[in-house]
């Protein structure tokens, strides 16, 4: 038998999609035959998102900056406006600067927390407010980071501000879940996005090496060799934000090529 979604016609947000994992996402959900808002803060980006997944299907774009609680409540009301409600809700964000512990600042530990804490817990309340107000039940989908299980080095505020999204899902899970909605949470590893060229950037410049040496040093500690397309985060995405994962709840899972080795 094969393999249905459930996805045709669904109604789907994706936050911070004009490039990267939620782009690709975004077009994961489209291929799928679902309605999709992104969303990025940036305007000329956003545009140009949507002229490229328009080819795909059914897509909205909505300006909003994650970290604010107006931009938030915009974006929930324009999506339900534009869609007539919400059944997968797939938060990706953008990430803190990398440093390490001392080099951070009071400000930059009070944005990685509106981003990263604030903001996936607000946005969470809002969409489970649209999906009870259409008895329909829905998923949420929250990327974090492996940096929850094992710190990553250079990635202090990140490392620390992500675990909160693990204690989101798991609440919610239970909290959620009796009103048939299903919450999971996903721990990317190192995607070859424009964070993993920053992070190998930095990495160079603090030991005087090159980002190629630094990626290839990195891909020869992942189990599978390489680091992962987002193309292949999204197909993650779209199960767990699909019928396609009807009896996960509360997952925490992580896709990074074998590179975890904590237990657990």
């Amino acid at each position: 038998m094969a393999l249905e979604s459930g996805l045709r016609g669904a109604r789907v947000l994706v936050t911070a999609a004009s490039r990267g994992i939620g782009f690709a996402s975004a077009r994961a959900f489209l291929g799928e035959g679902a309605r999709v808002v992104v969303n990025s803060s940036d305007a000329a980006r956003l545009t140009a998102a949507t002229d490229r997944l328009g080819a795909l299907g059914e897509v909205h774009g909505v300006v909003a900056d994650l970290r604010h609680r107006a931009d938030l409540d915009r974006l929930l009301e324009e999506t339900v406006r534009r869609l007539g409600g919400l059944d997968t809700l797939a938060y990706v964000t953008g990430s803190p600067r990398p440093g390490v512990f001392l080099e951070q600042e009071y400000e930059d530990w009070s944005r990685a927390a509106e981003l990263l804490v604030v903001s996936p817990a607000y946005l969470a309340r809002r969409a489970a407010e649209a999906m009870l107000a259409h008895g329909r039940g829905g998923r949420m989908v929250f990327l974090t980071s492996i940096a929850i299980r094992e710190p990553i080095p250079n990635l202090a505020t990140s490392s620390v501000c992500r675990i909160a999204v693990a204690g989101l899902v798991r609440t919610l899970a239970r909290e959620l879940g009796p009103r048939g909605i299903r919450v999971n949470g996903i721990l990317p590893g190192f995607i070859a996005t424009d964070r993993l060229r920053e992070v190998l950037a930095d990495a160079a410049r603090r030991k005087g090496t090159a980002p190629d040496a630094e990626r290839a040093a990195l891909e020869s500690e992942i189990p599978l060799g390489r680091v992962g397309e987002p193309e292949e985060l999204a197909r993650t995405v779209v199960f767990l934000g699909s019928e396609l994962s009807a009896y996960v709840s509360g997952a925490l899972l992580p896709v990074d090529g074998g590179l975890l080795r904590s237990v657990g």
